[in-house]
């Protein structure tokens, strides 16, 4: 049995390139607000968790050749304490970008261009762990409004959990076709697949099925989404695998 998770975006989302965000329209100044809020909240936290950091490192220092066995203990305590304090602070980078991503300035992009650009950056990484990665693009495919940075990193959430998902090796397969007057970019893999009370709650915010993981990588790919005026749907089934289809508005004719 396959399950299916799907989000479209409101019919309120704007169309229109340039500028943009994903808040309601009636609402961008409140949007705004909370995002800078988070912002300086998150500023302070990483300064904290940077001078706690500082200072384990200059603990760790004292027992850099530990002779007892107390010495050994204190030496593993300080050592988790700084990958806690490394965790904590690549959350809050997380929650920031998650936080920040909803508002885009969109350009006219060449999609081809962008995905063969992505596949020569992961592809080193992916082969290392036995994973393909093919990629399908059509020479007529038209140019799209993207945040080109944004865009690209809701790709590479995507691609990541393709990953995970693939423990043993397998195939990741990227493709993209015009349909009518929008673009279709698809993101297929071999891997695990994911139960239907997982794929529902993929979306929201920390939810994660690995114990390291912020549960934000996949939030923060369907908001940079809609932010674009496009949805995103997700298959998935158990033992083989999942597919990841990503709808986006072309550009207007006459732009390139």
């Amino acid at each position: 049995m396959t399950a299916t998770a799907t989000l479209t975006k409101s019919p309120t989302d704007t169309d229109q390139p340039g500028v943009c965000s994903h808040a309601s329209a009636n609402t961008p100044d409140r949007y705004q607000e909370l995002a800078d809020l988070a912002g300086r909240i998150i500023h302070e936290l990483k300064n904290h968790l940077g001078t706690l950091s500082l200072n384990l490192q200059l603990l760790s220092e004292e027992f850099q050749n530990p002779e007892t066995h107390r010495e050994r203990r204190a030496l593993q305590r300080i050592r988790r304490l700084q990958q806690e304090c490394q965790r904590l602070a690549d959350l809050s980078s997380e929650f920031l970008r998650f936080v920040r991503c909803g508002q885009v300035e969109r350009h006219p992009e060449d999609l081809n261009t962008l995905l063969r650009e992505l596949a020569e950056f992961v592809s080193p990484s992916l082969r290392q762990k036995g994973i393909e990665l093919q990629i399908f693009l059509p020479a007529d495919l038209p140019s799209v409004w993207l945040d080109r940075d944004l865009f690209q990193q809701a790709l590479l959430n995507l691609i990541l959990n393709a990953e995970q998902a693939m423990p043993q090796g397998g195939l990741i397969t990227i493709q993209a076709e015009r349909c009518k007057d929008t673009v279709r970019l698809s993101i297929i893999d071999t891997g695990e697949g994911m139960p239907p009370e997982v794929l529902a709650q993929i979306f929201r915010p920390f939810f994660s099925t690995r114990p390291t993981g912020s549960g934000l990588g996949l939030p923060t790919t369907k908001k940079i989404i809609e932010a674009h005026g496009g949805h995103i749907a997700v298959q998935s089934e158990v033992g083989r695998g999942t597919r990841v289809d990503i709808t986006l508005p072309a550009s207007p004719p006459g732009i390139s």
